[in-house]
């Protein structure tokens, strides 16, 4: 019994001497990415032991940076036993112009136009900025720097004056509001491991409604001015996997947030929602895309609930903001196809059919099943992608309704849809 045990252990500390160690890592391809950013976040290092699982992880994570289109990996042995590992970049450009032209809810023109650059000094930091011409003017700027003071821990800070012509419903009717929303945000950004992690941090912001046109009630004021804080914490689990414009594997995204107000006379509330992606490639040029969500805030009996029903959030063709709700659960799935697939570019199409319900403000859990509130939407679209161009996806679809009182309509816009 003692030579086995003997021999076992013998055998062991072999496999552990035999084991490859990584003698020297090399980046190799990038241009404005900084290689020591790379081996910053990397967890393949030289010293290590050679892991397939931490490549493979490593060079998944790459690829989901805004700055890089495409990576993967080269291993090549040394007369030492050693191993020089290789990590092959196709960069991104990611300094990104966002323009959007659309029409608001009663039918002027609008548009926005911004700048932001996704890789600034090199190190995968986003600074970006617009400004947003919707009846009224609005601006903001963002920063967001994810492994500013490690490879792990990082901070975003959020600046926005935004002022939109929103409506608001209720008594079965509606009315138009100015609304203006002035915020400051905070965030720390934390990286648990490959799959997992989380935002956490603040917003202190000052709301402010004012009756424009429509309806009234003497239940409803036609001024509003309050200033709040908000407590935010965003999850994610991410085992998603993406080659050029193709994408599979699952996603779930938590957001829960806790509003309080400085007037002491205006209730507490939170909203919270989880969406849900799955991506499965079909063949060698199909795309099945899906994603649910499933919210829910304080059931307040409001005309300003959180959850819109809107053409370019949630149910394509739909329409600009045509209704809200404390709850709702929407499911969105779509089929891609590449038509044309060249080095720098590609075209897709698509088939979808995007489906949700709505909890009306004070209402019941029953409301889901409500008939008035459910919308179904069907439709097509084409995808214009520039593939060495971080997100340079530019959609058009056109999407009609399968429901009572359905409207249809194009919908056009940066990025896929979701």
């Amino acid at each position: 019994m003692r030579c086995f045990l003997v021999l076992c252990v013998l055998f062991f500390c072999a496999k552990i001497s035999a084991q490859g160690h990584v003698n020297n890592v090399t980046i190799q391809g990038n241009k404005r990415l900084k290689a020591a950013f790379v081996k910053k976040i990397s967890t393949v290092k030289a010293g290590g032991v050679l892991d397939s699982l931490q490549l493979n992880q490593d060079t998944e994570f790459l690829k989901r940076l805004p700055s890089v289109s495409h990576a993967y990996y080269q291993v090549f042995k040394t007369e030492t036993g050693n191993y020089n590992v290789v990590f092959n970049i196709e960069e991104s450009f990611t300094l990104i112009p966002s323009p959007s032209i659309y029409t608001t809810n009663n039918g002027e023109f609008a548009f926005r136009i911004g700048l932001t650059e996704f890789n600034l000094f090199g190190q995968n930091i986003g600074l970006g900025a617009f400004y947003q011409h919707d009846i009224y003017d609005s601006y903001a700027i963002n920063f967001r720097a994810p492994f500013l003071f490690s490879n792990k821990l990082g901070l975003a800070i959020n600046l926005q004056d935004l002022t939109t012509l929103e409506p608001v419903f209720f008594n079965n009717s509606s009315a138009d509001y100015r609304y203006n929303n002035e915020s400051v945000e905070v965030l720390g950004l934390y990286k648990i491991n490959f799959k997992n992690r989380i935002e956490f941090g603040a917003t202190y912001f000052s709301e402010d409604y004012d009756y424009v046109a429509g309806v009234t009630s003497s239940t409803v004021p036609q001024s509003l001015e309050v200033n709040k804080w908000l407590a935010k914490l965003i999850y994610e689990y991410n085992n998603l996997s993406y080659h050029y414009q193709y994408v599979s594997g699952f996603r779930s995204l938590f957001n829960f947030q806790y509003v309080t107000a400085t007037n002491s006379e205006l209730p507490n509330f939170f909203i919270t929602w989880n969406d849900f992606f799955y991506f499965k490639r079909v063949g060698k040029k199909g795309n099945w895309a899906n994603r649910m969500r499933v919210g829910l805030s304080q059931n307040d009996n409001t005309p300003f609930a959180p959850f819109s029903v809107d053409n370019n959030i949630n149910i394509r063709g739909v329409g600009n903001t045509i209704d809200r709700g404390t709850g709702a659960i929407v499911f969105n799935t779509e089929y891609r196809h590449t038509l044309i697939d060249k080095k720098n570019v590609a075209l897709q199409s698509n088939i979808f059919v995007d489906s949700g319900t709505w909890r009306n403000p004070g209402g019941a859990l029953s409301d889901f099943t409500n008939s008035d509130n459910v919308k179904v939407y069907s439709g097509l679209g084409l995808r214009f992608i520039h593939k060495k161009i971080f997100n340079a996806v530019f959609r058009i679809d056109y999407g009609f309704g399968l429901t009572q009182n359905a409207s249809q309509g194009l919908v056009f816009g940066i990025g896929q849809y979701f």
